[in-house]
């Protein structure tokens, strides 16, 4: 990632990452951070870790997820970030599908076995616990699985075209796709939302996204130290804590989810209320209403911006003042081309609807060992289907007006609802299952499910929570179950989501009304 290899250089004394731990917070230079990835690009090759090894980082937002990642895309491996939350099973799928080397988990993890140990182990990656011990980020193998006996390899320097990153994405077959980011991809995304707010090292940014999601780590983390600025890196986001450590260590900016703005202005802002350049919101549609009260509350111009995970984050945005930005748009195209195209590829006419594509740098090739998605996904012009229908304004401004996909965007989180399907019929007592989007006030979508019921037998809904909590994250866990006798069908006897959606609407609109 030659921007940030520029970046380190340029601004070396000049502080990186702030991360805000009480009583002593640690304040990091960009020299320190240099030397400390260095240092443990070093651990990694005497672990014996070369070129395109997959290295799974289950790591909470911490300054050993930064130098971790950092160091293992440095070396020439891949690096997978993945949500430390899941559960043994959905481990299991990411390790095993990236045949991962190394695992890197938080100090302790060994001794308790926690899921992502026991899912390490069974595919014999290698496994080490990683943490800050005051002086240095401590790598420490538990287990060196299939690196057993490697012997040390040789320090490497990434080349543009070496994959940087993987991170999956929610399919609609309910299998999730690997996406593979070159350290092309990533260092384009980074100067695209560099420019798009004329990020400069005058800038310091308060990190509430999670780095093991692409919003989080190339807007939040990547971009803003790619421009010399600095990054406010708390272990989770807290609305207690978010203006304090804002106003302590002088953000003055940010880039949420439409939940976490939702969040922030139920919370008492700070009086007085620091100064704010803008926030950018992102991941899952922001409502005008929402973008005008937090104009209003924080006295800030408010940029909503569209991404995905195939573009290396972002996409389009709105600009800058004095720009125009548009409530209910997602902005112009960042860097990319943009297109609405119709099922042949062929572009409409502006203002009408069809498929939002979009070609650039910052563009996955293509999904890893799926020839068939790469095949849907694509143009014959090399245009990427986002799976989203929108259209354009003869200015160029997007705007999404529905979702052509059926997954489900839960606060900026992309759920399977395939994957859903598929885990609740392994319950004993379900004889069919559906999973769909339901409207929610705060995430914008939440998951709900219809659930037939085996002949004779009887389930809870309470039940069958707790039962998906043992299998799933808990972000995938429904909001609500809706028990029916007959899951309503095509005529030709097919399931549509939608159609099974708007039936358990109208139950509980009927039920309310009762």
């Amino acid at each position: 990632m030659a921007t940030l290899f520029d970046s380190f250089q340029q601004h070396s004394a000049s502080s990186a990452v702030i991360i805000p731990s009480k009583p002593n917070p640690l304040t990091v230079t960009y020299s320190q951070l240099a030397a400390e990835v260095f240092s443990f690009q070093k651990k990694l090759t005497k672990l014996g870790v070369s070129p395109r090894a997959a290295i799974s980082i289950a790591l909470p937002n911490s300054y050993e997820f930064i130098v971790s990642f950092l160091a293992a895309s440095w070396q020439r491996a891949i690096a997978a970030p993945l949500n430390p939350a899941y559960k043994q099973e959905e481990f299991e799928f990411y390790i095993n599908d990236l045949s991962s080397a190394l695992a890197i988990v938080p100090r302790g993890s060994y001794k308790e076995d926690s899921a992502a140990v026991r899912a390490a182990r069974k595919y014999q990656a290698a496994i080490a616990e990683c943490y800050w011990n005051g002086h240095e980020v401590v790598l420490d193998v538990k287990d060196p699985g299939k690196l057993h006996g490697r012997g040390t390899s040789p320090i490497e320097r990434a080349q543009p075209d070496d994959i940087a990153l993987v991170l999956h994405t929610s399919g609609t077959t309910g299998r999730p796709k690997a996406v593979p980011l070159t350290h092309k991809n990533l260092t384009r995304t980074m100067s695209n939302i560099q420019h798009t707010y004329a990020l400069s090292p005058a800038d310091r940014t308060y990190l509430v996204m999670p780095l093991f999601h692409v919003h989080g780590l190339l807007a939040g983390f990547l971009a803003p130290l790619a421009a010399g600025g600095s990054v406010i890196v708390p272990p989770r986001y807290s609305a207690r804590d978010f203006w304090a450590d804002f106003a302590q260590f002088g953000a003055n900016w940010y880039t949420a989810v439409p939940t976490i703005h939702q969040i922030l202005l139920k919370s008492p802002a700070p009086t007085p209320l620091p100064y704010i350049r803008f926030i950018r919101s992102c991941s899952s549609p922001l409502s005008p209403k929402v973008l005008h009260d937090l104009e209003a509350a924080f006295r800030a111009p408010v940029l909503e911006a569209y991404a995905m995970t195939e573009a290396a984050h972002q996409m389009t945005s709105n600009p800058l003042p004095p720009g125009r930005r548009i409530p209910g748009s997602v902005g112009v195209g960042q860097g990319v081309e943009v297109k609405i195209l119709d099922a042949e590829g062929k572009e409409v006419p502006v203002g009408s609807e069809a498929e939002i594509c979009i070609k650039g740098e910052n563009v996955t090739s293509g999904y890893l060992n799926n020839p068939s998605a790469n095949a849907s996904s694509f143009t014959k012009e090399g245009f990427f289907r986002t799976g989203d229908q929108g259209k354009k304004d003869k200015e160029g401004y997007v705007f999404i007006t529905g979702r052509i996909k059926e997954l489900i965007n839960k606060g900026g989180e992309k759920i399977s609802p395939v994957e859903l399907d598929n885990v609740l019929v392994q319950h004993p007592k379900v004889a069919e299952a559906v999973a769909f989007a339901m409207e929610d006030e705060m995430y914008g979508q939440d998951v709900g499910v219809a659930v037939v019921a085996k002949e004779g037998q009887r389930v809870e809904e309470e039940d069958l929570k707790e039962w998906m909590e043992s299998r799933v994250a808990r972000f995938k866990v429904p909001k609500k179950v809706f028990f029916t006798d007959i899951m309503p069908k095509t005529a030709t006897g097919k399931v549509q989501r939608r159609m099974v959606a708007e039936a358990m609407a109208k139950k509980q609109q009927h039920k309310a009304k009762l």
